[in-house]
């Protein structure tokens, strides 16, 4: 059987091909149709709207504020228990100052379905009947590895659980079911997907992203996108919402590795490695872009032209909404000092391109200083009427004017059986199995096993950030029915042959949380009195400025509780639960087996027992590079220079390209063979497709799923130092013991382009190699 790269001729004969693709084409064609009346339609709609409006409605629509400022509370910043909503503030924000949009919720805390739609009725039945227009409210909410802040909701695994897993259909039905979830908290905006390129382990978001390769990001980003606004980017459906891609442009990658923290870009490497994944969401008709809190080239994103209108509107022809992050325009004056007032502040950010400011507190500032901008002609009327034009597209495309709000009780698959199940199959098959040194893994069920580690007995950490409240601190309390790692094993081969003693835990120090170790010498007596460890380390949730670090490696604590469970002699499954790649050298040696988890989600405790004890075969593959030192971050799309030939006694070979593990690693209980890679050609010219096909064959005892890996590599290039290696294709196979299976994928010459010193994408003739696991073969492209 060979799998084709396009789908839709794989699976049709030649005899009734001609048919089929007459048939296609008509649908396409009315398909097309259709949607070129619906956009005239919605046009028209936009413009006799739009010639109704004063400025100060128009203003209004542009600026979003958080919940808390209009529920009831002391001050703006928090609101009561149980949240409800003041009326008079509420009148203020909607119809004083004609506000458009709301977004986040209260006090940092999920919300049931039921109070979310209670909640954002009211807001809608002000928007709707106590203004002039009766123009409804767009929600928005972080929603990025499920409807998080709605309790009861299906939370999936972080992003880079699902770059693990290689599954295109997992991440587009993941999608599907938070846009389902969302929708039925009566939210129909969602900032998800997270296309940032993120090679930098040391980013406290990482974790939010598809990791470190651009092809990567892309692929997964479209399915994410098709999962939250259908096929058809049709929104206004029931179970669909906006998508938001986020953050452009280049935010992952600041020289300090900390969060919203300057970073220098060069045009070539904006272009080649951060751009694709954006682009191709563009091409895949996402509705909201969300723009990065970062400062490229000593110029803050937010107040960049540049970028904002002649590349994203201009150039790549985005006609969305596009929104600011928290408070960002404030900070052009407040932190980044290129703007000397406020009102200075929200002239160059509208100007460069911004058509909605989360503000997100003091809407009154923006509100009036936008109003007296245009009336003073520094910000010109057209550029208000176009941010308007963009946000009431989205607004009447997401059927708001005619059902503003949608009930819960019209959703009866929330929280299913059937959800529940999508997000365990995307944590057990994003499960990466790093290291298994005389196959210990699997372990047998009448093991007896000590459980160890801070990341043990916790749901925090198995969800991460942004799960159920922003920095995932109140996750504990909306996750008792679930299973933790401990729990979890102790389903698996029963609470008699687990002891389970923490050894290091997190604990509350004022307002951090530090680790203590006053449990660490009971851990190791224990390990004495078991067959195996199941050693459970990692990081706490953070994300944004809280998860920053100083220090990459595993913390002291941690190392030294592994190194001493190493001592006793007992083997130690080293099981890492991390938003981020800790390093972990100074015991990796040491131990029998490593299982990477990241952030897995509810049923992650479960997923990873099935993995230990053998009910699953693991099948992630590493979506990042993870390094051996904290000064040899060397990502995986890299110069040939980073892996040069060293000379014994001259240099340290140490100090080479050398990571922990290389992006695409991941073991299985089987093993894969590779064999008969073949090209289709030796030589291809400009305007021809290559066909690369090679035959994989399970030769071990177990069924297991492999993910199949293109590289390419440019052996030389003009100007610009060739990539040692690009992932340019993938696809996730699944074998019987024994079974073979030929994968065929096509490149063409656009697969193999660069972009040059001058920004331009450059197709160049020369010696390429193709490359999937140990296979390699060369052609040339021509002229």
């Amino acid at each position: 059987m060979k799998i084709k790269h396009i789908a839709f001729a794989a699976f049709l004969s030649a005899a009734c091909l001609p048919v089929a693709q007459a048939q296609k084409s008509n649908l396409t064609k009315a398909s097309k149709d259709r949607t070129a009346s619906s956009a005239l339609t919605l046009d028209k709609k936009v413009e006799d709207l739009l010639s109704k409006m004063t400025l100060e409605e128009k203003v209004g629509q542009m600026a979003q504020i958080t919940l808390d400022v209009v529920g009831k509370g002391e001050n703006r910043f928090t609101s009561y228990e149980p949240l409800e909503l003041d009326k008079s503030e509420l009148k203020k924000a909607l119809v004083d100052y004609k506000i458009g949009s709301v977004l986040n919720t209260a006090n940092n805390r999920a919300l049931t379905p039921q109070k979310w739609y209670s909640i954002i009725s009211q807001i809608q039945n002000v928007a709707l009947k106590d203004t002039r227009l009766g123009i409804p409210v767009i929600y928005g909410v972080d929603e990025i590895h499920g409807a998080t802040y709605t309790a009861g909701a299906t939370m999936f695994p972080q992003q880079i659980n699902q770059a693990a897993s290689r599954n295109r259909e997992l991440v587009k039905r993941g999608a599907a079911i938070t846009a389902y979830e969302t929708r039925a908290s009566s939210i129909p905006w969602n900032f998800s997907p997270v296309l940032d390129l993120a090679p930098d382990p040391r980013f406290s978001r990482q974790f939010e992203s598809f990791g470190e390769d651009p092809y990567l990001a892309a692929e997964l980003g479209v399915q994410m996108i098709d999962g939250y606004e259908g096929d058809n980017n049709d929104i206004g459906h029931a179970e669909h919402v906006a998508s938001c891609m986020k953050h452009f442009l280049g935010y992952q990658v600041p020289t300090t590795g900390k969060d919203r923290t300057p970073t220098t870009l060069s045009e070539t490497e904006l272009r080649e490695y951060h751009l694709p994944s954006f682009k191709a969401a563009v091409d895949a008709g996402s509705h909201t872009i969300m723009i990065s809190s970062g400062i490229i080239n000593g110029v803050p994103v937010h107040s960049n032209h540049d970028i904002l209108t002649k590349l994203l509107k201009e150039e790549l022809g985005f006609k969305g909404l596009v929104v600011t992050d928290w408070g960002d325009i404030e900070y052009l004056h407040t932190r980044d000092k290129i703007a000397a007032t406020h009102k200075e502040a929200i002239m160059l950010a509208i100007n460069a391109g911004i058509d909605m400011s989360m503000v997100p507190y003091q809407y009154e500032t923006f509100c009036n200083g936008l109003v007296e901008l245009v009336k003073e002609g520094k910000v010109k009327e057209e550029r208000i009427n176009d941010a308007v034009r963009r946000i009431l597209r989205v607004k009447y495309a997401l059927n708001l004017f005619e059902k503003p709000t949608t009930n819960p009780k019209d959703y009866p698959k929330f929280g299913s059986k059937e959800f529940e199940q999508a997000s365990y199959q995307m944590a057990a098959e994003s499960i990466t199995l790093l290291k298994n040194q005389n196959d210990v893994l699997p372990l047998k069920k009448n093991v007896k096993v000590l459980v160890t580690g801070p990341n043990a007995n916790t749901m925090r950490t198995l969800n991460g950030a942004w799960t159920y409240s922003w920095q995932g601190e109140k996750v504990d309390e909306f996750t008792e029915k679930y299973n933790t790692i401990l729990e979890a094993v102790q389903k698996e081969i029963g609470e008699r042959n687990v002891t389970y003693v923490p050894g290091v835990s997190y604990k509350m120090d004022g307002k951090y949380y530090e680790e203590s170790a006053d449990q660490m010498d009971k851990a190791i007596a224990a390990a004495k009195n078991v067959d195996a460890v199941i050693l459970c380390l990692g990081e706490n949730t953070s994300t944004e400025t809280p998860g920053n670090l100083s220090d990459l490696y595993l913390s002291a604590l941690q190392t030294e509780l592994a190194q001493k469970l190493i001592a006793t002699g007992k083997p130690v499954i080293l099981v890492l639960n991390e938003g981020r790649p800790r390093i972990i050298s100074r015991i990796e040696p040491d131990v029998k087996a490593v299982v990477q988890i990241y952030q897995p989600g509810n049923f992650g405790g479960d997923a990873l027992a099935d993995v230990l004890f053998g009910d699953v075969n693991p099948s992630g593959k590493l979506p990042y590079n993870y390094p051996r030192y904290p000064n040899a971050l060397v990502p995986y799309i890299h110069k040939p220079s980073a892996e040069q030939q060293t000379v014994a006694g001259v240099y340290n070979y140490e100090a080479d390209y050398n990571p922990q593990y290389e992006f695409g690693h991941g073991l299985s209980y089987t093993t894969f063979q590779y064999s008969k890679l073949t090209l289709s050609k030796s030589e291809i010219g400009k305007n021809e497709q290559l066909t690369v096909s090679v035959d994989v064959k399970n030769t071990g005892t177990r069924e297991g799923k492999e993910t199949v890996q293109v590289f390419t590599s440019d052996l030389y290039a003009s100007g610009i130092s060739p990539d040692m290696r690009r992932l340019r294709r993938f696809e996730k196979i699944s074998l019987k013991p024994g079974e073979s299976k030929t994968v065929t994928f096509t490149l063409s010459p656009e697969d193999l382009a660069y972009i040059s010193r001058d920004g331009k994408k450059t197709i160049e003739a020369g010696d390429f190699e193709v490359k999937i696991n140990d296979q390699k073969q060369k052609f040339t492209l021509l002229d």
